[in-house]
């Protein structure tokens, strides 16, 4: 219609009409101001540990039960490396996240320690060195002098920081004890690499090559652990020190309170894990000595 046919309103109209716009308008901004809250309240939580990238039903699992627990949006942030993870904390796009120790220790300054899984009861895990089933005469890392090795991942503390410093510990340089080296970026396929041959020694975490014999036998049969690392403090949650106090305690007590439920205890089977505790940072004394040994620290 042309402006100028429109029919004024009466007063009383035009007064009803601009309440019930007005009303119109608060509900909607409402409605605009409870999403933005939501959206602000989404959680970003990184998720590194390499076995569980394939899956992705468990992940959604976890992350929903999460999300029910905290009464928060969860969303996880999976990435193939420990160092884009770390990129993501520094760059402040990640609220908390699953990191191995090594990467803690070097995000100190960024991040808070939060939670430290238990693992067979323990806040513990080691690096196994493995070989191939068939060879019966490796015994240590002594035995693998000018072979081809397989790290997992050049933050990884069990499968690239320990097994540098056991070769230190020889008294020799990591850099040319080796033939050859190269990084899987994944300790499921350091497994894989030992058990096909295409490495003749690896290094891996504990937890995921015991976890692998449990839900994939047939991967970890093939190699044979020969040398087991002395205990370090198991891979923990962080949170970014720019969380508040308050998210902070929230998460936390969800973690530390997941093996109460049943449902809790159910998730805590699947990841082969028996719960979480607030842990310390002296559980990473042991780390941080070998990383000052290449002097990291």
């Amino acid at each position: 219609m042309h402006p100028d046919m429109r029919i004024p309103l009466p007063n009383r109209n035009r007064r009803q009409w601009l309440i019930q716009g007005g009303c119109i308008a608060a509900a909607a901004l409402v409605g605009l101001t409870r999403k933005s809250q939501a959206a602000a309240g989404r959680i970003r939580v990184g998720m590194t540990p390499a076995f569980l990238h394939d899956q992705h039903g468990l992940l959604d699992e976890w992350r929903e039960f999460m999300a029910a627990s905290l009464n928060r949006p969860v969303e996880f942030v999976q990435r193939d490396s420990y160092r884009e993870t770390m990129d993501l904390l520094q760059l402040e796009k990640l609220e908390f996240a699953w990191v191995c120790d090594y990467p803690y220790l070097h995000l100190k300054d960024t991040v808070r320690l939060l939670a430290v899984p238990l693992y067979q009861g323990r806040p513990h895990y080691r690096s196994y060195l493995i070989v191939h089933k068939d060879n019966t005469t490796t015994r240590s890392m002594a035995d693998l002098a000018g072979s081809i090795f397989a790290y997992a991942d050049p933050y990884s503390n069990t499968g690239y920081l320990s097994p540098r410093y056991e070769v230190r510990q020889l008294g020799r340089d990591p850099a040319t004890y080796f033939r050859k080296t190269f990084f899987t970026w994944s300790h499921r396929k350091v497994v894989e690499a030992v058990a096909t041959g295409l490495a003749q020694g690896g290094a891996v975490d504990s937890y995921i090559w015991e976890t692998l014999a449990h839900v994939e036998p047939t991967v970890t049969a093939r190699t044979r652990v020969v040398w087991r690392s002395p205990e370090y403090g198991f891979p923990p949650f962080v949170s970014h020190r720019s969380v508040s106090a308050a998210d902070f305690r929230q998460m936390q007590n969800h973690l530390i309170g997941t093996a109460k439920t049943e449902a809790g205890r159910k998730l805590l089977a699947r990841l082969h894990l028996d719960g979480f505790t607030a842990g310390s940072p002296a559980l990473y004394d042991g780390v941080a000595r070998m990383m000052r040994a290449f002097g990291e620290a």
